[in-house]
């Protein structure tokens, strides 16, 4: 039978993040669109995955009025939207003292950021938590066009990957940490991605025969497919008939002709472009 959407809700506000939550009283959907309007106006869409039921909305303007539209999407329908109106707290607003202050968790701290595995369009950034823990995490950066783009992490990660990079170019990655009300960070570093040239113009120097087979067999692409096609979404598997991959990438072109990419880990036979 068909799935039904129950009520939205914002909680865990910031001046800079929101986060969802909703309530499903029957069935179960393939997956969930976020849709919202940025500071500037501009449309935007986030996409969970269906066993979700919460998810945080980063990257917003402080002591500003969003409202947030969820749809459910199953098979090739698309259900709702279930609307909620929330406020971003003041970036300059202090929680009032709180007499079992001295019962809480202590306040985690943010250690240090670096990168490594960098690629001609990609940066894996890696951070420590010397104490506590936080609820989210999210990494800012500007991309080719000077345009600010930030990618949610969730609290539990220290690692992550990020694609659609310009060759040969200089990034500055901040990080924040995000708990409960307050934001922590940022925490910095740079790092130049790789000429897309320098595999090509590096001497291949081969190694010696008894070492190359036990070298595990170079992976293989098989094919993709689309399916549970809808108005809005369409939902991409495929197949990998030989060996393993690190990670993915899907990159397509928006209604504007934007260039987008969609990151997934090795494991994963399928994603919905929402």
């Amino acid at each position: 039978s068909q799935p039904q959407l129950g009520e939205l809700t914002a909680s865990h506000i910031t001046p800079d993040s929101i986060q969802l939550e909703w309530s499903i009283p029957k069935g179960t959907f393939d997956s969930f669109t976020v849709q919202y309007k940025d500071a500037q106006g501009q449309p935007q869409v986030l996409p969970v995955d269906g066993g979700s039921c919460t998810v945080t909305v980063p990257g917003l303007s402080p002591s500003r009025r969003y409202k947030f539209n969820l749809y459910g999407v199953w098979g090739r329908k698309r259900l709702g939207p279930i609307s909620t109106d929330a406020v971003t707290v003041i970036l300059l607003c202090t929680a009032a003292p709180d007499p079992a202050q001295e019962e809480l968790p202590s306040q985690p701290q943010l250690g240090e950021l670096t990168a490594s595995h960098i690629s001609p369009d990609s940066v894996q950034l890696e951070w420590s938590i010397p104490e506590g823990t936080f609820d989210s995490f999210t990494v800012q950066y500007k991309d080719a066009q000077g345009q600010l783009q930030v990618l949610p992490v969730d609290g539990g990660s220290r690692t992550v990957t990020v694609p659609g990079l310009s060759p040969s170019r200089r990034y500055k990655f901040n990080l924040y940490g995000v708990w409960g009300q307050k934001r922590f960070g940022p925490i910095s570093t740079d790092a130049i991605t790789e000429d897309s040239f320098t595999l090509a113009s590096t001497p291949c120097i081969a190694a010696p025969a008894p070492v190359m087979e036990e070298w595990p067999s170079q992976p293989r692409l098989g094919e993709l497919i689309a399916s549970h096609i809808s108005p809005d979404s369409i939902q991409l598997e495929w197949s990998i008939p030989e060996g393993t991959f690190d990670s993915f990438t899907v990159q397509y072109k928006d209604a504007q002709g934007q260039s987008q990419v969609l990151p997934m880990d090795g494991g994963s036979r399928k994603v919905t472009v929402p």
